[in-house]
C-alpha cells in the first residue's frame, strides 16, 4: 500500500524499529507510533492513520500471498497475524511441537500449508 511504503522514517531507525513501527502503524493501536507524544522516535513527520476503510478496500484486493519461512512457525497467533496480511499459502520447516495448533489454525483460515522439512534457521 503506498501509503504504508511512504511512510517518513526518520534516516537513524534501524529497519527491525521500522518494520515493527509498521506493524503497529498497521494494528489496532496505531498510537502506539504515531500519537502526539512518540511519532518523532521514528519519523520526520507525523504519519496520518489507516481508516478502517482503507485497510478494508486495500486488503479486498491483495489476492495469492505467500509466506515462507526458514525455521518453524512455533505458534497459531503467526497464522492470525499472516492472515490479517491476505496470506492463503505458507511453506515452512516444520518440526515444532506445536504443528498441529498451527496447521489447526490455518485450517480455520483456509490457508494452505506446506512442510518442505528444510530448516536454515538455528539457535
Amino acid at each position: 500500500m503506498p501509503k504504508v511504503l511512504d511512510l517518513p522514517f526518520r534516516a537513524d531507525v534501524a529497519k527491525p524499529n521500522r518494520d515493527n513501527a509498521t506493524d503497529v502503524y498497521l494494528g489496532d493501536t496505531p498510537e502506539d507510533v504515531i500519537g502526539d507524544d512518540v511519532w518523532a522516535e521514528t519519523f520526520t513527520c507525523r504519519p496520518e492513520p489507516l481508516t478502517s476503510d482503507e485497510k478494508k478496500a486495500w486488503l479486498s484486493k491483495v489476492t495469492g500471498v505467500c509466506l515462507g519461512s526458514d525455521a518453524f512457525f512455533p505458534f497459531g497467533d503467526n497464522i492470525e497475524r499472516a492472515h490479517r496480511s491476505g496470506v492463503t499459502a505458507i511453506v515452512e520447516a516444520g518440526g515444532s511441537i506445536r504443528d498441529q495448533q498451527v496447521i489447526d489454525t490455518c485450517n480455520k483460515y483456509g490457508i494452505a500449508m506446506a512442510f518442505c522439512g528444510l530448516r536454515l534457521f538455528h539457535h
